[in-house]
């Protein structure tokens, strides 16, 4: 590609910095592997090959995904262990099976007894699937919820008894953590991660099922857990890029956001102390996670020294308002100028963007774009 800078980018564009996607695909891959648990990026965040082939460097190349359409568009890319880690349903079975006829090892997950009967019919009319079962740690968004674990012996009998059906383990997301604001918090709740799937596991092989895999899930419970004992893997998905809200509950540093909006500056309205961008509502999402921690970061805020405490205040589809407590520097940002805006949820911003513009801060401060990383978007 010829060479491109940021400067001349068309805005709204999404900028992602490779020196410091490294070092946060680094940062996770050596002390997962220190703990001796396998990664199993949730590559839902990036839905980038490039990205996923980074991210896998060193490990085996086990992956999660959130959609079927990513997990056709990995499997192009020849990743082979794939789990598609929202709960299946039956009318979706014919395109796992599509997958795995092509020598894709596309993993379910389950929590529901009928479900579970649904896959063992369809394994003994001749497909094969690999099924987890899903544990809710604490977060109450899906899973058999620990430490009653209803049905969980009744669903396990029935997948393990079915041909051509892989009872693959057990596997949680501790989204719970999200809302914690220290690493002892955070702590807290991946040992109760913990728990729960080694809970879960320990009665599977009671009952003379196997459990092979032990999956657990967050990026907050992945650089702070304490104790890993009788996890298998992990499957984090923000840290590759982090945003504000990681930042605010310590699972990273300030240097280490590699995602970014470019904009525009459009107007300046100093009766009211604040200036347009032409990134909104679309461009950057209404996700306003970080205020939890942090109220005044509104949808986002901007980089650099030169906006140094400014805040995508409010926003409509296509217009950002740029506000702060101090008047804002309109000599130093005039009409036309490039600002950088840091995501408050990586994940939700990246959705709107169908390629990635890359940069390398280590190369020259991330002037010039470098490459373009393209990203699968839908369902």
């Amino acid at each position: 590609m010829a060479t491109q800078t940021i400067d001349e980018l068309p805005t709204p564009a999404l900028i992602l910095d490779r020196a410091i996607l490294r070092r946060n695909l680094k940062r996770m891959s050596d002390r997962l592997r220190d703990a001796g648990v396998m990664l199993r990026p949730h590559l839902k965040t990036a839905k980038s090959i490039q990205v996923g082939r980074m991210a896998v460097e060193g490990h085996d190349g086990r992956i999660t995904v959130s959609t079927l359409a990513e997990a056709r568009y990995f499997a192009g890319g020849g990743f082979k262990d794939i789990l598609y880690g929202v709960g299946i349903v039956p009318a979706k079975l014919p395109a796992v099976t599509e997958l795995r006829r092509q020598g894709v090892n596309l993993r379910v997950v389950t929590d529901n007894l009928a479900v579970a009967k649904a896959i063992a019919a369809a394994a003994t009319a001749g497909d094969t699937f690999s099924v987890f079962i899903e544990i809710d740690s604490g977060a109450g968004r899906a899973g058999l919820p620990f430490p009653e674990l209803p049905g969980l012996l009744d669903i396990a009998k029935v997948l393990h008894a079915a041909p051509g059906i892989e009872l693959a383990g057990v596997m949680t997301h501790a989204g719970h953590s999200y809302h914690q604001s220290t690493p002892d918090g955070i702590a807290a709740v991946a040992e109760q991660e913990r728990r729960a799937i080694v809970g879960a596991a320990e009665a599977l092989r009671a009952a003379g099922i196997p459990c092979p895999i032990v999956s657990g899930g967050s990026t907050p419970t992945a650089m702070h857990s304490r104790d890993f004992t009788g996890i298998t893997e992990m499957r984090p998905g923000v840290y590759v890029f982090n945003d504000l809200d990681q930042e605010f509950i310590g699972s990273c540093g300030a240097g280490d956001l590699a995602l970014s909006v470019l904009a525009s500056v459009i107007g300046h309205y100093p009766h009211r102390n604040q200036l347009l961008v032409d990134a909104g509502a679309l461009a950057l999402s209404k996700d306003i996670s970080a205020q939890e921690f942090q109220p005044k970061v509104g949808f986002g805020t901007l980089a650099g020294a030169s906006a140094a405490g400014l805040a995508v205040v409010d926003c409509s589809q296509e217009h950002g308002f740029v506000g702060s407590d101090a008047p804002l520097p309109y000599a130093g940002l005039p009409v036309g100028a490039r600002v950088r805006i840091l995501p408050n949820h990586a994940c939700i911003t990246a959705a709107a963007y169908d390629r990635y513009y890359v940069v390398d801060s280590d190369l020259d401060g991330g002037k010039s774009v470098i490459d373009v990383y393209d990203r699968i978007n839908g369902w």
